[in-house]
């Protein structure tokens, strides 16, 4: 809990240094379509900079989606422009993170399930003089590739809240569902889980690259196992697709789930879901980006040596209200 105090009181800082460095005007540039409108408030006055933003967001990911939202802001209040490219495949996102070594960017920001997979990479962008930041994935490893900051949860620390609170609601039998494999974030989530669950746990694995096979896969698991009371999925998508499961498999289970986006709040409401863990995906690349910024221009490291924690919070039906307009512009 010290963690989560420490890197709490830094993210209070860092708003702070947000809001009275200002507001926003125009969009950083982008290799990629916008995938939200970005809010307009005034912007800095600094030298022109690049950055790259290189993740393992799959195309379409909405939780992406909402991580370039923040960016997009953060990039247009700071005068920034900001490539952004991703890839699934932790070698090619390797490759990605060279070509921006290659491209003299003026600073890195990188999400890391498998940071072995990028840390070659990373050190080299360190000794080509571009400072990383490291946001989303990758919280026991950002140190290890030299990064500065790392803006993000921990997601053990998230898991275990989510079990303790499953085991508070009564549930016996639970279902753990990554929607990919060797992604260290989604392994932590379902330990966390499984650490502070007090009943039965399993795990399912699914390709979540293909909405069909994991709502079937869900389906045939809940068939085979009818006394699972709880499917914890890891994805505001994933979750909407294992509503869908639970009803064609005609099984009582309750679906909770890791973060969300506008849909995944209206089920919320409906009680489709119970609730939500929120990592606030915006505020994470909002911050990726103005800390880059703040370190290019001042010098600044937030968080005191440790991460800079955006979550976990719970989003349940009696709090939801307050976050849907939020979420409905794709900032949450």
């Amino acid at each position: 809990m010290r963690k989560m105090t420490r890197g709490l009181r830094a993210l209070g800082v860092g708003t702070a240094l947000v809001l009275a460095a200002a507001g926003c005007s125009g969009s950083g540039g982008q290799q990629e379509e916008d995938p939200a409108e970005s809010s307009e408030v005034g912007s800095a006055d600094t030298e022109p900079m690049t950055f790259a933003m290189i993740t393992h967001g799959p195309p379409g990911d909405t939780f992406f989606d909402i991580i370039r939202a923040g960016m997009d802001d953060a990039a247009a209040k700071d005068n920034v422009t900001v490539n952004y490219s991703a890839d699934d495949d932790p070698s090619q996102q390797a490759v990605l993170v060279e070509n921006a070594i290659n491209a003299e960017v003026d600073g890195i920001a990188v999400s890391m399930p498998n940071a072995d997979a990028l840390s070659g990479a990373l050190k080299r962008a360190e000794a080509a003089g571009i400072p990383v930041v490291a946001f989303n994935a990758g919280f026991d490893r950002w140190e290890d590739v030299g990064a500065q900051m790392y803006f993000g949860q921990d997601e053990v620390l998230a898991g275990t809240a989510a079990g303790e609170r499953l085991s508070e609601s009564g549930a016996e039998s639970i279902l753990c569902v990554p929607q990919a494999q060797g992604q260290a974030q989604l392994e932590a989530r379902c330990d966390g889980v499984e650490q502070a669950f007090d009943g039965e746990t399993s795990k399912l694995y699914v390709n979540g690259v293909d909405m069909t096979s994991v709502r079937s896969s869900i389906s045939s698991k809940l068939r085979q196992d009818p006394d699972i009371d709880h499917v914890v999925m890891l994805g505001a998508p994933f979750a909407l697709a294992a509503v869908q499961a639970v009803e064609e498999a005609n099984s009582e289970a309750t679906v909770v789930t890791f973060d969300t986006n506008a849909q995944l709040v209206d089920s919320i409401q409906s009680g489709d879901v119970e609730w939500a863990v929120d990592q606030q995906p915006y505020m994470q690349g909002y911050m990726a980006i103005d800390g880059l910024w703040f370190y290019k221009t001042n010098g600044n490291v937030l968080g005191g040596g440790e991460a800079v924690l955006t979550g976990p919070a719970f989003v349940t039906q009696e709090n939801v209200d307050e976050v849907v307009e939020y979420a409905k512009r794709g900032t949450r």
